[in-house]
């Protein structure tokens, strides 16, 4: 990703965005077919003056006069249609475009690694019981495998939002001075389809260079995945607590060490992915001071881009490498999940046993014998069985061998199965419309 959006491939992405120019304008006859060629060439061969252009940048204020000077120079008299009725803003947004397209490119593909491993989580423990927790505390039965379909289904989102963003990110910028193309006269628009035709992106319906939503929307879901991982990551930073010990970071000697206490094993990639999605949410939110924008051309917010773009790219990036890293060998200790489940000895599943008394005393006294049971399991630290069976009035309707299923967590998982199965299956509500179909009227 530092590749992508390093400064020397900003000036290729702009230089690349200059030949494409010349291109489009010379296949309707603006500047000659031999400039455009010599154009190429000479950027093809050229090796620029680096401290010349950092110098001139720094007087200029943006590199795309300093580049220009030299590429035209290089081109010898074609250079004199280089640029040719183009505006700074055009090169550098365009050349922004391009990088974005690589970096969502990237983006995609690490999502996908991430959502392998978070597939195969799922799938391997489907049906590997552990506790559910709200507030800190027990709450209901689940598996580890509903658990991991659940983080899997945020992933999935986001791959659908980034295919819908291509389209409204993923456009030329090539307007001239004040976005009206004025300077080609009636071939404004036929150049500006030209270029995005070289460059594989696409057309906007009007100028874009004092409206950000665009970019501004891309920024935004990087920060919508690194806010997911970052989810997950706490859930298993959490879950690596001595106390808890339910899962394990992949071992790899000395990751996660302390340099005094040799039995440390650290969250490493957890606190990693948090650091990185709390950055990326600061430049989500730089971004969203960037779209007020003066005018036709701003004062100022655009240069905010020049940081927050490039790093909140590098950040979900290097977010992302964790998380797969993470994922694709956490050490899953079911055992432990089976032993913490049952470490309230039934008390986690008293809305099992009320459900079942319900339809025998009404929903209120179910709830308020199982409530008195759960009291006399605390105080006479006894498990809810032993408490519930000692009381005729759950004991003899429901009967001891139903008592006892009732309160086995494993027994008490809900759909938590098939749940899991609809979103390996694809099936994870990014159709709406499937789904309201679907779904029963009132």
């Amino acid at each position: 990703m530092r590749e992508i959006f390093c400064a020397q491939a900003f000036r290729q992405r702009c230089v690349e965005t200059e030949v494409a120019l010349a291109g489009a304008e010379a296949d309707l006859g603006i500047i000659p077919t031999d400039a455009a060629r010599q154009i190429a060439q000479a950027a093809e061969t050229y090796s620029f003056d680096e401290e010349r252009l950092a110098r001139e940048t720094e007087i200029v204020g943006y590199p795309i006069l300093p580049i220009v000077e030299q590429l035209a120079d290089a081109a010898g008299e074609a250079g004199r249609y280089l640029h040719w009725g183009a505006t700074t803003q055009d090169i550098m947004d365009t050349a922004t475009v391009l990088q974005v397209r690589a970096g969502l490119d990237l983006i995609e593909r690490q999502l996908g690694d991430a959502m392998d491993a978070l597939r195969m989580l799922a799938e391997t423990h489907r049906d590997t019981p552990m506790a559910g927790r709200t507030h800190l505390q027990h709450a209901l039965p689940i598996t580890f495998g509903y658990k991991a379909a659940v983080w899997l289904s945020a992933l999935a989102r986001h791959a659908q939002r980034l295919r819908e963003l291509r389209p409204r990110v993923l456009v030329v910028e090539f307007s001239g001075a004040s976005g009206t193309l004025a300077s080609l006269g009636h071939q404004g628009l036929g150049v500006q389809a030209g270029l995005a035709r070289a460059l594989g992106l696409g057309v906007p319906t009007i100028t874009w260079h004092s409206t950000r939503d665009a970019m501004t929307e891309a920024v935004q879901l990087l920060a919508l995945i690194s806010g997911s991982l970052a989810k997950l990551a706490f859930d298993i930073s959490i879950m690596m607590t001595t106390e808890l010990g339910e899962v394990s970071e992949p071992y790899v000697r000395h990751r996660g060490a302390s340099s005094t206490m040799p039995q440390k094993r650290n969250p490493v990639s957890c606190e990693l992915i948090i650091a990185a999605a709390r950055m990326v949410r600061q430049h989500a939110g730089l971004m969203l001071d960037a779209m007020v924008h003066d005018f036709e051309r701003a004062t100022g917010p655009w240069h905010l881009e020049w940081a927050a773009v490039p790093e909140a790219f590098g950040l979900t990036s290097g977010a992302l490498r964790q998380a797969t890293f993470m994922l694709g060998g956490l050490e899953v200790h079911a055992g432990r999940m089976r032993a913490n489940l049952d470490v309230s000895r039934g008390l986690i599943v008293a809305e099992a046993v009320m459900m079942a008394l319900a339809p025998i005393t009404g929903r209120q006294t179910a709830h308020d014998l199982v409530y008195a049971g759960c009291r006399r399991a605390v105080e006479r630290d006894t498990s809810l069985f032993e408490a519930l069976s000692e009381m005729p009035e759950v004991a003899a309707p429901l009967g001891l061998e139903r008592l006892g299923e009732l309160t086995d967590p494993a027994n008490y998982l809900g759909s938590a199965a098939r749940m899991v199965d609809r979103v390996l299956a694809g099936d994870v509500d990014t159709h709406p419309e499937s789904q309201a179909a679907s779904s029963p009227g009132p």
